[in-house]
């Protein structure tokens, strides 16, 4: 949740900044006037309370029944009704501003760059040379189709379009991937964790999908319960409403979950194959960081996504979003796009985010630096989507014959 003192302190600032991230000035105006009359009215209440206390302290020093303690208690049932008006307006002003500022998002890092899409993102870097081919590459769905390992018309049998049954050694296959990933991510220091795939509404706020997201999750009818879209929401609130004592951190974990998106506003994108699935495995880094490390933290993090890629020998790239292509939550993000031969591009599979105290101010979550509670600095990253990754080895490890090999590095877990 963006501070919103930032409005009062820098508001010039913070607008040039949110405008990377297309939010209207007047709406930031809004914002702004919220604030100063909930400061107002809190002014207010603290003066009437004080003098409240004040008067109050005289009662012993005035005759009994005399007129001027009869006055003063006039004094101080009116002051006492105007503290309690003075405390509904504080109430109701903090639900208009709250209401508001849930759904403001993040400001960025100074060297994120303005842009509208993804075509204004900047290459950092190229790993590894896309593949020359002899022939012409297919692809994923006609090799899984060919090859018996993806089953598209069952998986919407079973459920509608965007599942798919994956089977024999396409199974295999991503049972492997995803057992390589962790075994990975540990080597990285990040603490394997197993954590509920059904989350509560809290959980969400806390991270950001509540309330601006809504429509793209799967709630679980009469219950305050919801499919979970990626595992940094779980991994995340873990410490929601704690202290936590700095020897702790940085705390890094790593988690294997099927996530659940309703894929809402993704119209007629990536319809075949599994690119963009309802239901897909995702292996995810989470980091909980103090404040002047996340930065380093974020590298890291790319770097250990990064290399996993390098292992599997697929070609990719990073690239530094621009801020009209950043989500609500990140202040910097670096996604990693691996190259698909059938589409002759590069696609996200990985996506690296550092939300500074952005969720931490919404989950709650703070460290103990000597007598001080600080905020922490949150970090998520995909590593990797599991579908995404089956999809890229598919594609860029096919022979001529329309069979797959497999990557030297996993075959060990096959």
């Amino acid at each position: 949740m963006l501070d919103p003192k930032l409005l009062n302190k820098s508001f010039d600032e913070t607008v040039a900044n949110l405008q990377k991230k297309k939010v209207s000035a007047d709406l930031l105006a809004q914002l702004k006037d919220l604030y100063l009359v909930n400061k107002g009215f809190k002014l207010d209440l603290e003066t009437a309370q004080a003098y409240q206390n004040d008067k109050s302290k005289l009662f012993q020093k005035l005759a009994k029944n005399s007129e001027e303690l009869n006055n003063l208690k006039l004094d101080l049932a009116n002051n006492k009704n105007k503290i309690a008006e003075l405390t509904e307006k504080v109430r109701d002003s903090e639900i208009n501003l709250e209401k508001l500022l849930h759904t403001i998002p993040n400001i960025t890092s100074n060297d994120v760059p303005f842009g509208n899409d993804e075509n204004d993102n900047v290459l950092l870097e190229n790993i590894l040379e896309p593949r020359i081919f002899h022939f012409e590459p297919k692809a994923h769905y006609e090799l899984g189709e060919n090859n018996n390992w993806l089953d598209f018309e069952r998986g919407a049998k079973l459920a509608k379009s965007r599942f798919t049954v994956i089977k024999g050694l396409g199974a295999r296959l991503e049972r492997a991937l995803i057992n390589f990933m962790l075994d990975h991510n540990r080597e990285y220091g990040f603490d394997e964790v197993s954590v509920p795939i059904i989350t509560n509404s809290k959980s969400l706020f806390g991270t950001g999908q509540l309330p601006k997201f809504e429509e793209d999750l799967f709630k679980i009818e009469g219950e305050d319960l919801y499919l979970i879209p990626t595992s940094e929401v779980t991994l995340t609130n873990i410490f929601n409403d704690e202290i936590i004592n700095i020897d702790q951190l940085p705390i890094k974990m790593t988690a294997v979950t099927p996530c659940f998106r309703k894929e809402a506003g993704s119209g007629g994108r990536d319809i075949r194959g599994i690119i963009r699935q309802h239901q897909f495995y995702k292996v995810e880094l989470v980091a909980i960081t103090k404040q002047e490390d996340s930065d380093d933290i974020l590298e890291k993090m790319i770097e250990c996504s990064s290399s996993m890629l390098t292992k599997l020998g697929l070609p990719h790239r990073k690239m530094l979003l621009c801020g009209g292509d950043m989500g609500f939550s990140a202040r910097k993000t670096v996604d990693i796009e691996v190259w698909l031969p059938s589409q002759n591009k590069y696609r996200e599979i990985s996506s690296v985010s550092n939300t500074g105290d952005f969720q931490a101010r919404r989950a709650n979550i703070r460290y103990r630096d000597g007598k001080n509670n600080k905020l922490a600095h949150t970090l998520n990253g995909s590593s990797l989507a599991v579908g995404r990754t089956l999809v890229a080895i598919m594609e860029n490890y096919q022979q001529a014959d329309g069979s797959i090999e497999i990557p030297e590095i996993l075959k060990k877990y096959l």
